[in-house]
């Protein structure tokens, strides 16, 4: 019997066939004009929700999956560098699937496809909005109406980021498989590439490309003329805020009687160039069946440390101070792979600065010089629950 067991790695989630997904902070876009991707500023944490269950909510207890602290307004993108054999990953943002605009599915459709290829698809930083451009996820609460799912659904009921891997159908995954085989021991008597070339694997491979963690303490980050920006995080309600990176103080997170969660959606920022392939693979290549999925529940840094007793991450970077220090943005094309059409119904999603007014924060573009071209398991398994 197959394992549809769902693990952390890290913070990385390793679903069943393969796939890989770890949630990265980044930048913040501003909500006008069209740009280019944003850095990787290090992996959110991720926690077992059933690591914690005497502390969660009700709602998220019985839903399962893992959580993971965003702040308000904190932009992320999903990464699956590391996918090992091809898979169909359907992405949800409060079951509404971020490809197709559609209600969550139990089954893949490509009339309108609702799932990315893997590992064609590197990454991705947002709901699929238009010709080439996608719109960055950015994290706001439930109830505002601001989140995609309450845009395209009229309601907000899940919050959070839905994940469900299909693999290959058990032909289509062995005739893969051979060819990969052969396809590796002709590698192996090829001559060794030269020093300081890409190495097999893609872009993720090389140390400092989009999606490796960039050396956040060391430019000078500043908040003014010799300010030292803030980077600590805002402090739990009542209570001194713990210093970052810092062990949790000794019953720094007691048992509470479960509450309402604080809960979190995702709606989007700014559009960025980047592509959602088209699958170029007969649908019924696919299995049938998912192999595994997963529940990925969006807290607050309070309620984060209020059920971990872990600090939470830093706030996020200041744009301004990272584009002076001269750090890089990225340009990615393949120029192999059809892009998909937006759906209408995500083409009309509005930003989250229409809900929480206009960013006040000043937009510093990267210079020309900033923004570098991109060529072409562990654990014990996450609990899942009724969703």
């Amino acid at each position: 019997m197959a394992d549809t067991s769902v693990r952390i790695d890290g913070n990385t989630l390793r679903l069943p066939g393969g796939v890989t997904v770890r949630f990265i902070r980044t930048l913040r876009l501003p909500e006008t004009g069209t740009h280019p991707l944003p850095p990787g500023l290090g992996e959110f944490p991720v926690r077992r929700v059933a690591d914690h269950a005497d502390r969660v909510p009700e709602a998220m207890r019985a839903r399962g999956g893992v959580m993971l602290p965003v702040y308000l307004r904190e932009a992320m993108w999903l990464n699956f560098a590391g996918t090992a054999e091809p898979a169909a990953l359907q992405v949800g943002v409060g079951k509404v699937c971020a490809v197709s605009g559609r209600p969550w599915s139990d089954g893949l459709s490509r009339d309108p496809q609702n799932y990315v290829v893997l590992p064609r698809q590197p990454w991705l930083d947002g709901i699929n909005s238009g010709t080439g451009t996608v719109r960055q996820f950015v994290a706001v609460p439930l109830g505002m109406g601001a989140t995609v799912e309450g845009q395209v659904t009229g309601e907000e009921v899940w919050g959070g980021v839905q994940l469900r891997a299909f693999p290959l159908n058990d032909e289509e995954l062995a005739t893969w498989r051979a060819v990969e085989r052969r396809r590796l021991e002709r590698t192996r008597f090829a001559a060794p590439p030269p020093y300081g070339a890409p190495m097999p694997g893609g872009p993720m491979a090389a140390p400092g490309g989009f999606g490796a963690p960039m050396p956040v303490a060391a430019p000078p980050a500043t908040g003014g003329h010799g300010v030292p920006m803030p980077m600590a995080a805002p402090p739990a309600p009542g209570s001194p805020p713990p210093a970052p990176g810092a062990a949790p103080a000794a019953g720094a997170a007691p048992a509470s009687p479960r509450r309402a969660p604080a809960a979190m959606g995702l709606g989007v920022g700014g559009s960025m160039r980047q592509e959602v392939y088209e699958d170029d693979r007969p649908l019924t290549h696919w299995s049938s069946r998912p192999a595994g999925r997963v529940f990925v529940h969006l807290v607050t840094p309070p309620e984060w440390h209020r059920i971990t007793g872990e600090a939470p991450p830093p706030s996020p970077v200041d744009r301004a101070a990272y584009t002076r220090a001269g750090l890089p943005w990225f340009d990615y094309y393949d120029q192999d792979a059809e892009d998909l059409r937006a759906p209408d119904a995500l083409q009309a999603v509005k930003p989250v600065g229409d809900w929480l007014g206009d960013d006040h924060e000043p937009w510093q573009p990267p210079a020309p010089g900033q923004v570098r071209p991109l060529r072409d398991a562990p654990g014990r398994p996450v609990e899942d629950g009724d969703w």
